[in-house]
């Protein structure tokens, strides 16, 4: 039951009715409520563009929690908030904005999601040699950790300029981050991530040609489903990673950062996967 006591948390996006966020959080705030812990509850919050500034500043206005913030206002959300994080900064985009006694915290979660995916799928970046499709907010937030890691990223996207701001950035992590317009299938990789929408949609076409996927490589996507790209790596002999782990961690970092207590990871983990299955 919601009272005059219950803190709110929630999700702003356009659309969001197809979010498994709500499932997942409300089953973490629920187990915390059982443990003597706060009282909340997370909804998703569909806001319309013209309406983005008054939603966040709502944030703080309704003393929520605090917030996710999802597709098309994860780099829109910045001239609404009173800090970001250092992380969110590099990054040029957020998914988490904490309310602090009424300031607003811009933080993203997403590439240490992502990172903590891989880790559980068993695969490691140390070393490896990383090629990935898309420069956009999501290549922006797991590279920020690949480049840490990896011996050498290749990036590819048809947004010149978005791609060259990329690797000029990432260039102070690690030398051996390069733009490419084209890839060769020739050239080795050990990882292939594609961090583009491309398979959001029936009758996408692969973000990479098929002569790619080779028995041996690793092909990840950052979409939570299986994609036309991971059936066709996966029939083709490749190791597939979805981005369902990802959007599992970046959560539990996020209800971490709302709530100052460990978030109950198996339970919350249950709860995604029981909405997942439903899909």
């Amino acid at each position: 039951m919601i009272t005059s006591k219950t803190k709110l948390a929630g999700l702003i996006g356009n659309p969001v009715g197809h979010s498994l966020s709500p499932a997942m959080h409300n089953a973490g705030f629920k187990h915390l409520f059982k443990q003597g812990g706060l009282d909340c509850r997370y909804f998703a919050l569909p806001v319309a563009p013209e309406r983005l500034g008054d939603a966040i500043r709502g944030i703080s206005a309704l003393n929520f929690l605090g917030a996710n913030i999802t597709i098309p206002y994860k780099e829109k959300a910045l001239p609404f908030l009173d800090d970001i994080h250092e992380e969110a900064r590099f990054i040029g985009a957020v998914n988490t904005i904490v309310n602090d006694n009424g300031k607003l915290i811009g933080h993203n979660t997403d590439g240490r999601g992502f990172m903590k995916s891989m880790e559980e799928a068993g695969v490691s970046l140390k070393d490896k040699r990383v090629l990935m499709s898309g420069a956009g907010g999501a290549a922006r937030a797991i590279t920020y950790y690949i480049a840490k890691e990896a011996r050498s990223l290749r990036i590819f996207d048809p947004d010149t300029p978005k791609l060259n701001a990329l690797v000029r950035d990432l260039k102070k992590v690690n030398p051996e981050v390069h733009a490419k317009n084209s890839v060769n299938p020739s050239q080795v990789s050990d990882i292939f991530i594609n961090a583009t929408p491309l398979g959001l949609s029936q009758g996408d076409q692969l973000p990479i040609d098929k002569t790619f996927l080779k028995e041996g490589l690793i092909v990840c996507d950052v979409i939570y489903k299986d994609t036309p790209l991971l059936i066709e790596a996966k029939r083709l002999g490749c190791t597939t990673v979805n981005g369902l782990g990802m959007l599992f961690w970046q959560g539990v970092l996020a209800f971490e950062l709302w709530t100052h207590a460990a978030a109950p990871v198996e339970i919350m983990r249950e709860a995604l996967m029981t909405e997942y299955n439903r899909i």
